[in-house]
């Protein structure tokens, strides 16, 4: 659940890390002012935990967080080793997908390293220098392969697909544009090529656009790239994120109110990051806790056990489980609801949905 935030210089990055996390990252107008990645853990924001954390009025609430790595602008010439290029194309291969920053703003005060302002060029610029540095490790990995294969002729299939990745790649084509089999999908993550890391834009637009929600030109722009790529964008003003992250939620509420929307742009991202990775939560709860658990979308019963405690997975005998709407409508009563029979039994073979409220039972 590891994210990075990659952009040109001076996109504003980091003051979104810095409405994220509230972690004070460096924000300055010059290239480079980040070097080492910032790290910050930011909660998942989820109103189920809340009403669940009412009804029982539960000691401990914990909500699931993820990861934000805020890693430093990349250049024209980066995978050549322009600008540190090299090790901050190496942090990219660190994080699971990337939040893509784009300026869509327009100010005069504010230096683009490009001495100009197009967001598409911009979005073109950091995919070709990922697009590059994966040229490069796909040939050596080609070359190696392809001098093996007289050893082990079953060899030919990753052959075949590293010569189609390649081919994409020397047509400009992010690797994630590929459609792979599940055999070939798995060959290639193994890869870690950075232009097959899923993504989301951002698209960063100026205070006065911040509460409409169709933004200017440049965000249609790039609403239209990310479409045709099969991405989402989440229009955001850096900003004024930065600036909600320090008021507490009453305030937020009114702030909310006055721009005429109804979730923050970071709320926003939390969720898309969310979608982009194919998590989902399911809850425990009781007067002792209530809590949210991350798992990938597909995971069976005894593995989301697993993600509570190894044992739970070893024995397990069952995930007595309901919905959080219906136990919300039972008022938290699990023996109102098992009256009803709203409690299922489900067993090895349950693929765990996002919103189940479960109880394992498990042998010792």
């Amino acid at each position: 659940m590891k994210l990075g935030i990659i952009g040109l210089p001076n996109v504003g990055k980091s003051t979104l890390f810095n409405a994220i996390t509230k972690a004070g990252a460096e924000a300055a107008n010059y290239p480079f002012c980040t070097i080492e990645p910032n790290v910050g853990v930011v909660t998942v924001p989820d109103e189920r935990l809340q009403k669940l954390h009412e009804i029982y009025r539960s000691k401990k609430t914990v909500y699931t967080t993820m990861e934000f790595y805020d890693i430093a602008g990349l250049v024209r010439g980066a995978s050549k080793g322009e600008g540190l290029g090299n090790k901050f194309l190496g942090h990219i291969r660190e994080v699971a997908a990337v939040v893509h920053v784009v300026r869509c703003f327009s100010d005069e005060n504010v230096v683009h390293v490009e001495g100009k302002l197009d967001p598409l060029d911009d979005i073109e610029t950091v995919n070709l220098e990922l697009i590059l540095s994966d040229m490069e490790l796909v040939e050596r990995r080609l070359h190696r392969t392809q001098k093996n294969l007289k050893a082990d002729r079953g060899l030919q299939a990753e052959i075949a697909t590293l010569q189609r990745v390649q081919t994409a790649l020397e047509n400009g084509k992010p690797a994630r544009s590929l459609d792979f089999s599940d055999e070939e999908r798995d060959f290639v993550k193994s890869l870690d090529l950075l232009s097959n890391k899923p993504v989301i834009y951002a698209a960063n637009v100026s205070e006065a656009e911040a509460g409409d929600p169709d933004g200017n030109a440049m965000v249609k722009r790039v609403r239209e790239l990310a479409e045709a790529e099969g991405a989402d964008t989440v229009m955001l003003c850096a900003k004024v994120e930065s600036e909600l992250a320090e008021l507490d939620d009453a305030e937020k509420l009114l702030f909310f109110e006055e721009l005429g929307i109804k979730e923050s742009g970071l709320d926003q991202l939390i969720h898309a990051s969310y979608r982009l990775l194919d998590l989902v939560s399911f809850l425990t709860a009781g007067e002792p806790e209530v809590r949210a658990w991350t798992i990938r979308r597909g995971m069976k019963a005894p593995q989301a056990a697993g993600r509570i405690h190894t044992d739970f997975e070893k024995g397990f005998i069952r995930a007595d489980t309901i919905r959080y709407e219906k136990l919300v409508e039972c008022g938290g009563n699990l023996a109102a609801a098992r009256e009803k029979g709203l409690i299922r039994s489900e067993g090895k073979e349950y693929v765990v949905q996002d919103g189940d409220v479960i109880h394992f039972l498990f042998n010792v």
